[in-house]
């Protein structure tokens, strides 16, 4: 993403709940997602895995907005 996107990133973090053996991901903008027990425990480790990435890109100025 160039810093001349129209796309900026969301500051706010998704609620998850459980309902009757889902997950259900309720995120910024109305994106909703249900999602079974195990892909739900994939997507939050491949989330933090990301966020950290992320940190250290931003910590060495590897910023796109």
């Amino acid at each position: 993403m160039s810093k001349d996107s129209a796309l900026t990133p969301e500051v706010d973090g998704g609620i998850a709940t459980a309902e009757q053996g889902l997950v259900l991901l309720d995120g910024p903008n109305g994106v909703a997602v249900a999602m079974t027990p195990e892909a739900a425990e994939a997507t939050g480790h491949s989330l933090l895995a990301a966020a950290v990435a992320a940190a250290d890109q931003r910590k060495r100025g590897e910023t796109s907005y």
